[in-house]
């Protein structure tokens, strides 16, 4: 999950606007990887950069996971180290010509990253909520986004695509859902789900997954336009 170019190749393909995938180390229950949130934002950064004309940055692969912190292996940098990694990656790519950073965020509990890109100028957020709902709706996504929180039909269907290797087994009976949350900023998430999944990963695909990656690359052009 690298960038392979060299110094040349960034020379060469000169780009005004850079791509910066940021994910998450924390637990997808039993059946998806840690890793799940960057491996998203990774292929959709690499789906969209291979369709536009942006230069593609390695991702950041810790950030704000603190509602997963009662399962194993979950890691997570505070708010305020992760505002200042994103905001000194776009002051060195302004220094080195590339004024304008799409951030490609696949982990919710980022929430300071809206807060990043109010401060910023020539910076913008993606996906957003409607460009998440867009590609849901295009992919059959049954689930509700709200209902489909973690590990779910979204998530699953995205990796089935990309990376089916690293799908555990159980997925097709692994459904739970908890549709209140309302304390979960207080208590974190592990009064809402024993597992670690809210959502409902059966009806998860591959072809799915393949859809929603599309729509993403798509709906990518008005928020360059925009920048």
């Amino acid at each position: 999950m690298f960038p392979p170019d060299t110094t040349e190749d960034a020379r060469d393909r000169a780009a005004t606007t850079a791509v910066l995938p940021i994910g998450s180390h924390e637990q997808h229950g039993p059946h998806l990887p840690l890793a799940t949130d960057t491996i998203v934002a990774w292929e959709v950064a690499r789906a969209v950069a291979a369709a536009h004309p942006v230069r593609l940055l390695p991702p950041v692969a810790i950030s704000c996971s603190h509602e997963h912190a009662a399962w194993a292996g979950t890691v997570s940098v505070s708010a305020r180290t992760l505002h200042a990694v994103v905001t000194d990656v776009a002051d060195s790519l302004r220094r080195s010509g590339v004024p304008k950073l799409v951030l490609v965020n696949a982990h919710g509990g980022n929430y300071v990253l809206s807060n990043v890109v109010q401060e910023a100028e020539g910076m913008a957020l993606f996906p957003n909520s409607k460009d998440w709902a867009e590609a849901r709706a295009r992919a059959g996504v049954v689930t509700s986004s709200h209902s489909d929180m973690h590990a779910g039909e979204l998530e699953t269907s995205i990796l089935l695509h990309t990376h089916p290797e690293l799908v555990r087994p159980g997925w097709e009976s692994a459904d739970h859902l908890a549709e209140d949350r309302r304390h979960l900023l207080s208590l974190g998430l592990a009064p809402y789900t024993d597992s670690g999944v809210v959502g409902r990963p059966s009806l998860a695909s591959a072809r799915k997954g393949e859809v929603v990656l599309a729509a993403l690359v798509e709906a990518f052009g008005a928020h360059l336009a925009v920048l």
